[in-house]
């Protein structure tokens, strides 16, 4: 099959899977429960009386008469009706019966608790199909998980003890959904004012998988915004088509995402191999599809609060008032490396706060408003009010309370009151910043979030939070992205083409190189120098790392250096290409292709040459990117201010190199189905107008002998 075609029909089949809907909602607002088993089983009724579940609770137990007050059915068929879902606390093996007889009686789902199928060894894996054999086409969450907490409707299938509490009538909140049950835990446990709607897990997702439980959950109206903590994706279409419903449905998603330090390290035959990683595929996924990227726990936490209070930020603008010039400092710092920014003040703007704070205070953002307008409301009102209306995306507050047992708060109150009513006046979106965690309440967090005034913890945190905040806005202004390129599995061995045949390749999708050809013998390079002209490059084919074994010879400017450079090639290899020296080079780029089980093709784009992976200056690429992301990614590099003409040199062109990228692209998808790597080091970038080059190519392909 054709690339072109294949592409088509992945395409297509991938847009058919990002309209499919696993329908769970008997599962996610259950009228009815069943809860089956032992220990495990009782503590889930524990959890439905103390959250005052409004349905109907059935215990089955073959000996019990009653579970925590609540008569007790020996058996499934004595059930007194079909339950919405049930609570399966039994061992593996008996795991399976039950869901076949939970299945024959039309249940709308099962929460499976027991653990020791896919996730171990031995008959695990054997006695998960089994399972999945067992509940047909009836839902089931995990196995190996805890289950779920609906905390709008007063529905856990939990059987352990959780910190969050159900929302009141009208009150929404955030979901967050886990494949780690005791992270769900430790969730639910945060003290910082967020708001939970929904707490799920998945386990081993054999049926119902973390993609699927969110694109259920996004349509609770209680949920304002959603968190995933990824430990590895269960289906890629299905998380495009999840990102095309919170879009749709203006709902953030912000992931978690694990697994950084499961880095590719084994040596491949090409630079590319060793640069891109499952966790650099897994974030240019993320970002190519609008999620939010959060790298720490505690940004994750903090920029789900700021979405539930208001969604994302317009853009990257903040200021900071603080009344501490080292708070002000301390922002400032944090602030450098990210995209967020603390934008100078223009001169109408520093006249306006300069009359509101009076001659003795230096204006700037961040501000040190200093504390002589502290407890006085018409005074701090006129300041962070004139600094909210200068039209910033954020306004942070920083405000640390002081411990209430032994202090005095009420001046610090006032403060929130204040920067509260400021900002309702000017029509602009605030938060407070607190520095450490222990220097708020709970209770305050709790309060301040229901009022609409964002308590962020930390300075990093708070400003991660504004920056995946803004990504999801600009992310949401952009074109939906084409679905991720699937291919089937590859059967065969790779076989590495030698460099004279995968630039013949690229030739035919009209890649630029250098004018080249394949000699045997000495003679043969000096006539060849002699048609090309001086100087050229002498290469032994055959080798893959042609600069670790010193197996490339730069710059020959006449025939001594050629007869030379060719007598000590020919000692490693029988085949050797000569090619005309590229001019007027500016700079050189990586461009790889590589071949993921899960997302495709991926594509590096990066410093090339030598050092290429002790820079590691690369950005990774889903296959099919489009020119504007091609772009992006180049002038996001360290090396783009070369781009430009760095220090009077001349300015590179920038246009052919994105010319032969999206060629290389094509070239790629064209060959997608037995493509194993591809590996351009150097794309040689000439001055402006005089073109891209590469001028060296190692290719993988399928063996299919």
């Amino acid at each position: 099959m054709c690339g072109s075609v294949l592409l088509k029909k992945e395409i297509k089949r991938s847009l058919s899977r990002r309209n499919k809907v696993l329908k769970l909602d008997r599962i996610l607002r259950p009228q009815s429960i069943a809860v089956i088993g032992g220990i495990h089983a009782t503590r889930v009724v524990e959890q439905c009386q103390k959250m005052e579940f409004q349905g109907k609770i059935w215990p089955v137990h073959p000996e019990k008469k009653e579970v925590s007050g609540l008569p007790a059915y020996a058996d499934i068929s004595q059930l007194p009706g079909v339950p919405d879902v049930a609570f399966v606390g039994v061992n593996r093996h008996l795991t399976v019966s039950v869901v076949k007889s939970l299945r024959e009686i039309n249940a709308g789902g099962a929460v499976c608790y027991a653990a020791g199928f896919q996730e171990v060894g031995g008959d695990g894996p054997e006695l998960q199909e089994r399972l999945i054999k067992a509940a047909g086409d009836m839902p089931i969450i995990g196995p190996n998980c805890y289950g779920l907490i609906n905390y709008a409707h007063g529905a856990p299938l939990w059987p352990d003890q959780h910190g969050s509490k159900r929302l009141r009538e009208g009150q929404n909140g955030v979901a967050i959904i886990t494949q780690s049950s005791n992270i769900a835990i430790n969730f639910s446990m945060q003290q910082r004012g967020l708001p939970l709607a929904f707490l799920g897990t998945v386990g081993n997702q054999a049926k119902v998988g973390l993609s699927d439980m969110a694109l259920a959950v996004l349509d609770d109206p209680r949920v304002t915004a959603l968190g995933l903590h990824i430990e590895g994706f269960d289906s890629p279409q299905a998380m495009e088509a999840l990102a095309i419903k919170a879009k749709k449905l203006g709902k953030p998603i912000v992931v978690f995402k694990v697994g950084k330090s499961d880095y590719a390290q084994s040596a491949t035959l090409s630079h590319t191999a060793s640069l891109s990683g499952s966790y650099a595929t897994s974030t240019a996924f993320l970002a190519r599809n609008g999620f939010g990227q959060a790298y720490t726990i505690g940004e994750f936490l903090e920029c789900l609060k700021l979405l539930h209070c208001g969604g994302p930020l317009s853009g990257y603008r903040l200021s900071s008032m603080s009344c501490s010039g080292g708070e002000a400092s301390i922002i400032a710092d944090t602030c450098v490396g990210k995209r967020v920014n603390f934008p100078a003040l223009t001169e109408p703007q520093k006249e306006s706060l300069q009359t509101a704070l009076g001659p003795m205070v230096t204006v700037s953002n961040p501000l040190d408003y200093n504390t002589y307008c502290w407890g006085k409301s018409d005074e701090m009102f006129n300041i962070y009010g004139t600094m909210a209306g200068c039209g910033f995306d954020m306004n942070l507050l920083v405000l640390d309370f002081p411990n209430a047992e032994r202090c005095d708060d009420s001046e610090w109150l006032q403060a929130v009151r204040v920067f509260r009513s400021a900002l309702e006046s000017r029509s602009s979106r605030g938060a407070l910043v607190v520095s450490m965690a222990e220097n708020i309440s709970s209770e305050y967090a709790d309060w301040y979030i229901e009022k609409g005034l964002i308590p962020l913890i930390g300075f990093d945190n708070s400003l991660r939070a504004c920056e995946i905040a803004a990504d999801i806005q600009r992310y949401w202004e952009q074109e939906d992205s084409e679905p991720i390129l699937q291919l089937p599995a590859v059967g065969g061995e790779g076989l590495a083409l030698d460099e004279a045949v995968a630039k013949k390749k690229l030739i035919e999708y009209g890649i630029s190189i250098p004018d080249g050809a394949i000699i045997d013998s000495v003679e043969r390079a000096l006539e060849k120098a002699d048609e090309m002209g001086y100087p050229v490059v002498l290469k032994a084919l055959g080798i893959a790392h042609k600069t670790e074994r010193n197996a490339v010879r730069l710059n020959l400017e006449n025939a001594e250096t050629v007869n030379a450079a060719a007598d000590a090639l020919f000692l490693i290899s029988d085949s050797l290409y000569i090619e005309k020296m590229v001019s007027s080079s500016i700079l050189e780029l990586i461009i790889g292709v590589t071949r993921d089980a899960q997302m495709g093709l991926q594509m590096t784009i990066g410093s090339g040459g030598v050092l290429v992976e002790i820079l590691r200056d690369t950005a990774t690429l889903l296959i099919p990117a489009t020119r504007a992301s091609v772009e992006n990614a180049l002038l996001n590099l360290q090396l783009a201010p070369l781009f430009h003409g760095y220090r009077g040199k001349a300015r590179a062109d920038v246009g052919a190199a994105i010319d032969a990228i999206m060629k290389i692209q094509e070239f790629a998808q064209s060959e997608a189905d037995r493509l194993l790597e591809l590996d351009i080091n150097p794309l040689i970038l000439c001055k402006e107008n005089h073109g891209a080059f590469a001028a060296d190519a190692l290719m993988v392909i399928e063996d299919r002998k």
